[in-house]
């Protein structure tokens, strides 16, 4: 038998998954089941005192999640994951094992809009508080952390703009500060970036978009990296104190290298609740087969249809790191070499009404709220996923009034650039 370790294509399709032992099946089954039954009385007890490993309830685990679980973290390098409703799940059930009443967590101000949304205002109410730093300015992370900083969020391609950030380099101030480094790899996925391979300890995504692919199931991830020493400095309690529920056991002391998805598993998905379904676990499995080869037609396609945009009149800019000339292209071919993604913006000469009068004009393109779909998608930033934010907060997000975001599908390139030009008229 070879020891070659598989390449990523392979594991897209094979991570995590066997034959099913009662029936053969080859496909992934699909649990749809509430419970499981026990082998005995004993066997019920260790498994509620986390002394084994194995089903309970499926809001706590899933033989078809169970698998999705350990392919992802196959595709990210990491230890464990956790699979969960949403990506906004991830966020709320990553950061819940992190922060006390009070404590902060500073995030990049070029995010996802409901991202920052979330950040800003729901997770006022479990007392959680976010500083904003500029992820072209490492120094205002360096600036922001105090001594009730828990942690540091990221996207490694940033939404709406599909900017860049130097993961490294946020890296370091985290390690400087002793907390660990969260990253959104939603946009990236692992094809293009890994990454814990440059310093994150925690990566989460919204499964819904490129991983599943197909714009039909929604779901999160949370994959740890199994990297951050979690008892230094006693700064997480939920990981290194004794816990009451599970007799006291401490989970970093228990688990190692995989105790923050553990810890997210016991603590955060059995009391917060937000479980994926096992039939959108299945259908994200089906997706993730075909991640490498679409990620790359999705990318070549993204090229030409910015290269289009940059040549045309009506275009005033182009925001695409894949560019020669873009602000972001030296970290594109440093942490993306296969290509900066599919996600990008651009700004139109004429203003809102202009960006609005695109988005109506488009017949190829669907007009919807979602990234990372087989299908390519628009939408209009200022008018709808950033419209909570006042136009000084927009712009710093990358969704000026003018701006419009493309999520460039897996069609022919010819007639994604025909329905554009079209839509842009002379």
């Amino acid at each position: 038998m070879s020891d070659r370790l598989p390449g990523f294509s392979t594991l897209a399709v094979h991570a995590g998954a066997q034959p099913d032992p009662t029936t053969g099946a080859r496909a992934t089954p699909i649990y749809q089941t509430t419970s499981f039954v026990f082998n005995d009385a004993d066997h019920a007890a260790s498994l509620f005192g986390l002394q084994s490993f194995g089903n309970i309830y499926t809001r706590l685990g899933n033989p078809t999640n169970a698998v999705l679980e350990e392919r992802v973290a196959a595709l990210e390098g990491g230890t464990a994951a956790l699979t969960v409703a949403s990506g906004h799940a991830a966020q709320v059930v990553a950061l819940h094992q992190l922060l006390m009443p009070g404590d902060e967590f500073i995030a990049a101000r070029k995010l996802y809009g409901g991202s920052i949304n979330q950040f800003t205002h729901s997770f006022k109410s479990f007392g959680w508080n976010v500083v904003w730093a500029d992820p072209d300015d490492i120094s205002s992370f360096e600036n922001a952390v105090s001594p009730k900083t828990k942690a540091i969020f990221i996207e490694s391609i940033a939404n709406p703009g599909g900017t860049i950030t130097d993961i490294e380099a946020i890296s370091n101030v985290a390690r400087k500060a002793g907390v660990p480094l969260i990253v959104d790899n939603t946009l990236a996925t692992p094809y293009l970036i890994r990454p814990i391979d440059h310093g994150a300890d925690i990566v989460v995504h919204s499964l819904t978009k490129f991983l599943g692919g197909h714009g039909n199931s929604i779901g999160g991830v949370i994959v740890d990296a199994g990297t951050f020493d979690w008892s230094k400095d006693k700064k997480y309690p939920m990981l290194c104190e004794p816990r009451p529920e599970y007799h006291g056991i401490k989970l970093h002391e228990t688990f190692g290298n995989f105790a923050f998805a553990i810890a997210c598993r016991v603590l955060g998905l059995r009391d917060l609740g937000p479980a994926l379904s096992p039939f959108n676990a299945f259908l994200i499995l089906t997706g993730i087969e075909t991640l490498p080869l679409r990620m790359q037609k999705h990318c070549d396609n993204a090229k030409a249809v910015a290269e289009f945009l940059a040549s045309h009149a009506g275009v005033a800019s182009v925001s695409y790191a894949g560019l020669p000339g873009d602000k972001y292209n030296n970290l594109a071919r440093k942490y993306a070499p296969k290509g900066a993604g599919a996600v990008f913006t651009f700004s139109l000469k004429g203003g809102y009404d202009a960006g609005v009068s695109l988005v109506s004009n488009l017949k190829l393109f669907s007009h919807l709220a979602n990234v990372g779909d087989t299908r390519s998608l628009v939408i209009h930033p200022a008018s709808t996923t950033h419209s909570q934010l006042d136009d000084a907060a927009k712009i710093k997000a990358g969704a000026g009034p003018d701006v419009v975001r493309l999520s460039i599908g897996i069609e022919d390139k010819e007639d994604l650039i025909a329905d554009l030009e079209q839509a842009l008229g002379e």
